[in-house]
């Protein structure tokens, strides 16, 4: 009797931190987010960047830096922080952007706004920065224009050749763009849009064959409730390309979003090889509906993880978010994966 006791234990304790080991691998990477402001120092980030359940860093870094001049890059900073991160023995996830949410920044290079070929090389677009705050004004890449495109997929290339398996992945940055309806920019189409993000998420896929390769989505402009199969094409190519997919700003359940992005990461679970979300600063502003009280950390997490089938959170480095809730989070070793 006391040897089948003890052979049942032993089972049933092999039986448990089996399914403890699974369970842990099934938790999502940490990664901190970073602004693409040319003066942020990783290092002074240290304290938080080398906790054994933070996995790396997501930077922002934008065309015009990499691309000063025509022809010329400079990829100085990534190298930088390369070389930091592996030295702590961290991960760097890259965000290459060609769109801002400030009137006053310009993301591409001065050659693309100035060169006739490239019809002035941006388009002021609309951005809804949180619940209760004003709408901004932004610059994005006329990405639909032929010509743009060519030089933004030749920055791509350039960036492979140097930092393909080196870096951990790759992301381009969300699909939703909303321009003055009543007077759309030069050859603007819905349709020439969706063409354009999709070329340039394949160039993406086609020059990095080691880094994981990501797109952000949300919305598509002229789309809703996928009544033109823009996001049902999208998730579809990704599935069966190798392409990750992501997103900005989470909002539980928001209504605008559960027609668009949310319902396929969900539908897609298990099939896209890579889920990365970002819970970013202008989440904190949203109210739980019918409440006064701002999401916390579970509900993020939950809906992100549970719902999304998230295996990568982007979390913003905010205060107090981050001392508040994100902190205790990681000390507990419950929620992310820990190395």
């Amino acid at each position: 009797m006391r040897s089948f006791c003890k052979q049942t234990l032993t089972i049933f304790l092999f039986a448990f931190f089996l399914h403890a080991d699974i369970y842990a691998a099934t938790l999502p990477k940490l990664f901190f987010f970073f602004g693409s402001e040319k003066s942020l120092e990783l290092k002074s980030y240290q304290s938080l960047i080398t906790r054994p359940c933070v996995s790396g860093v997501q930077v922002v870094y934008t065309w015009r830096e990499l691309e000063p001049k025509k022809g010329i890059y400079d990829f100085s900073r990534i190298e930088n922080d390369l070389r930091y991160l592996d030295s702590v023995h961290k991960k760097l996830f890259v965000q290459l952007q060609d769109r801002s949410f400030q009137p006053e920044l310009f993301y591409v290079p001065d050659y693309i706004r100035k060169e006739k070929k490239y019809h002035g090389g941006v388009a002021m677009q609309y951005d809804f920065p949180g619940e209760g705050k004003p709408i901004t004004e932004g610059w994005v890449a006329r990405v639909w224009d032929p010509a743009v495109r060519e030089r933004f997929q030749l920055l791509i290339k350039n960036l492979a050749k140097k930092f393909d398996g080196k870096i951990y992945g790759i992301n381009l940055p969300e699909t939703a763009v909303d321009f003055d309806t009543k007077k759309p920019p030069l050859n603007f189409t819905a349709d020439r849009y969706f063409n354009a993000e999709l070329e340039n998420i394949a160039a993406v896929r086609n020059a990095f064959h080691h880094s994981y390769v990501v797109q952000y989505v949300n919305f598509f402009p002229g789309e809703w409730n996928d009544d033109h199969h823009y996001m049902s094409r999208l998730f579809s190519y990704a599935s069966s390309h190798q392409i990750g997919l992501g997103g900005p700003d989470v909002v539980p359940y928001r209504k605008s979003q559960m027609k668009n992005s949310y319902p396929f990461f969900h539908r897609y679970r298990g099939k896209i090889n890579l889920v990365g979300m970002a819970i970013q600063e202008p989440d904190y502003t949203y109210k739980k509906p019918g409440t006064s009280t701002p999401y916390q950390l579970s509900d993020f997490y939950l809906f992100t993880h549970e719902y999304l089938g998230a295996n990568i959170l982007f979390w913003n480095v905010q205060e107090p978010f981050l001392s508040k809730q994100l902190m205790p989070a990681i000390r507990s070793g419950q929620y992310f994966a820990c190395e």
